[in-house]
């Protein structure tokens, strides 16, 4: 079911350095009656994300004489601490918005009820030297290109959702649902060289998950041949592309460096296109967006 409007969010910053730590998150608002502020629960899912991440990243590479923590201390932090710090204040930031916004037309919701008109995903990641670490809440893929090519998506559920169906910030007891990937840098070079966060927009527009498999590890072919700028101008052709097929918004957020990755430093890219988008240009995806490869 196509939704009124674009409700999806996603926001990239820094460049995986000490300094400046790669940030990258995507959200999808579920879009439906039930779910009637869900375009604002997003936003205000990706905009949490960035502040903790930055919180984050600043803990793993600490500036000045103080000594890092170790990595026992920030696996478990980010394990527990992290997505139970993040759901907190999503639920805050989504409480708060309704007392400040809403009329009195609606007497006696339960707090359940709001958190439920602003149900939204989340996908999201922080890479710095010394720690790659992700977190996902409901549908959409976290795809990573390691150094050496392989293509996986570490966040994938065990079990596929049913239907529509799909875990959210809305759920109770959100912060136990949420599913962590942690993968301690041990070199430079051995830093991933693709990270993407995308919506289920995306992976919905292939046929089978090979044929999104195949289109990511396109992508890959084609930053190491063309580069950020000529993909990051043809990024918006594809995912409305995409948009057409699945039904759905569609965004993708792309982090990628050449190996090796001496400076440790990404480009990034990241764009979404509302369901039905058009375009005037016929630049072709990586790989076809059908995904009839079979």
């Amino acid at each position: 079911m196509n939704k009124t409007r674009n409700q999806d969010h996603c926001e990239v910053a820094g460049r995986g350095t000490a300094e400046e730590p790669l940030i990258m998150a995507v959200a999808d608002g579920h879009g439906s009656a039930v779910h009637a502020r869900s375009h604002l629960g997003s936003r205000f899912a990706v905009d949490l994300f960035v502040e903790e991440a930055r919180r984050f990243g600043a803990l793993a590479q600490p500036r000045g004489e103080e000594r890092p923590p170790s990595l026992a201390w920030l696996m478990h932090y980010a394990e527990h601490a992290f997505p139970r710090q993040l759901v907190s204040a999503w639920r805050e930031k989504v409480l708060g918005n309704w007392e400040r916004t809403s009329s009195h037309e609606e007497p006696g919701l339960s707090e359940e009820h709001k958190l439920l008109l602003y149900g939204s995903t989340l996908v999201g990641a922080v890479l710095t030297p010394r720690v790659f670490a992700a977190w996902q809440l409901g549908d959409g893929e976290l795809t990573v290109v390691d150094d050496d090519g392989r293509v996986t998506v570490p966040l994938a559920p065990a079990e596929a959702d049913l239907g529509d169906e799909t875990e959210s910030l809305c759920s109770p007891a959100a912060w136990l649902r949420v599913r962590t990937h942690w993968a301690p840098v041990t070199a430079p070079s051995r830093a991933p060289r693709l990270v993407a966060v995308s919506t289920d927009g995306l992976s919905k527009s292939f046929a089978s998950d090979r044929g999104f498999l195949q289109f990511m590890a396109g992508l890959d072919d084609r930053l190491s041949a063309e580069g950020t700028d000529t993909v990051r101008a043809v990024l918006p052709v594809w995912l409305a592309k995409a948009s057409q097929h699945s039904g759905d918004d569609t965004t993708l957020v792309a982090a990628w460096h050449p190996a090796p990755a001496a400076t440790g430093a990404y480009g990034a890219a990241g764009t979404h296109g509302a369901t039905g988008a058009t375009t005037t240009t016929d630049a072709a995806p990586p790989t076809d967006l059908h995904g009839r490869d079979e």
